[in-house]
C-alpha cells in the first residue's frame, strides 16, 4: 500500500502563487473595452478645419445597363429560346400538349393542400400563381440568379420531379409574351428592387 500523502497546503519554499479575486492588482479587462473606447474618442472629437469630404461622383450609365445577375438570366434564357428552337426534348412534348383544364386542376390541388386560401394573390393571373409557387419551392434548388426554364430542367436532370404542369405554363408565357419577364423569378425581382431602395 502506497504511503498517505500530506495536503496540508503549500508545501515549504514552494514558489507557486495562489489565486486572489479580490483587491486592484487583480483586476480582469477585456480586449474589447479599449477599442470601444478608442471609437469613443474618435467620435467625441470635433473635425479638424483643415479636412475637406470626399467627393463621391456616382456613375450614371450603371442604370441603363442590367445588373450582371440580370444579365446572366437574359443570356440564360437567350440560350433556352435557342436550344428550344433547335430542337425539342419529350418532356417539352409532352408540355405543350397539357391543356389550360389540367393547369387549373393542378393548380386547385395545390390550393386545397394549404390551411388558407391565398388571399393575397387574388388579383395574380393563374399562370403566374403557378410560376410564383414554383419560384417558392426550395426543393428544386434555388431560384435566385437562373432562368425559370433552366432551373425545371436542372431539377429534372437531378430525379427531382419537377412538376409538368410548370414546365407548360412556362412554354405557354414564353410563346406569348416577353421572354425575360417569364424566365426571371419573382424572388429576383425583389431583391433588384430592394437593391435599388439601398
Amino acid at each position: 500500500m502506497p504511503p498517505k500523502r500530506r495536503s496540508s497546503g503549500i508545501a515549504p519554499g514552494s514558489n507557486q502563487s495562489t489565486l486572489a479575486f479580490h483587491g486592484a492588482s487583480n483586476k480582469v479587462t477585456k480586449a474589447g473595452t479599449r477599442v470601444q473606447n478608442a471609437k469613443n474618442n474618435l467620435v467625441s472629437e470635433p473635425a479638424t478645419k483643415g479636412s475637406k469630404d470626399d467627393i463621391v461622383d456616382v456613375d450614371t450609365t450603371a442604370d441603363s445597363e442590367p445588373a450582371t445577375a440580370e444579365a446572366a438570366i437574359i443570356e440564360q434564357a437567350e440560350q433556352e429560346v435557342v436550344a428550344h428552337q433547335a430542337s425539342s426534348t419529350p418532356e417539352e412534348d409532352e408540355a405543350r400538349r397539357i391543356s389550360e383544364k389540367r393547369i387549373q386542376k393542378y393548380w386547385k390541388d395545390k390550393e386545397a393542400a394549404r390551411k388558407a386560401p391565398r388571399v393575397h394573390q387574388e388579383d395574380l393571373s393563374l399562370h403566374e400563381k403557378v410560376l410564383r409557387e414554383w419560384d417558392m419551392s426550395g426543393q428544386y434548388g434555388p431560384s435566385t440568379g437562373i432562368a425559370r426554364i433552366k432551373r425545371w430542367k436542372r431539377a429534372h436532370k437531378l430525379n427531382l420531379n419537377p412538376p409538368i404542369e410548370v414546365l407548360a405554363v412556362l412554354l405557354k408565357e414564353q410563346e406569348g409574351s416577353d421572354q425575360l419577364s417569364v424566365q426571371r423569378s419573382h424572388v429576383d425581382v425583389l431583391l433588384k428592387s430592394r437593391a435599388e431602395e439601398v
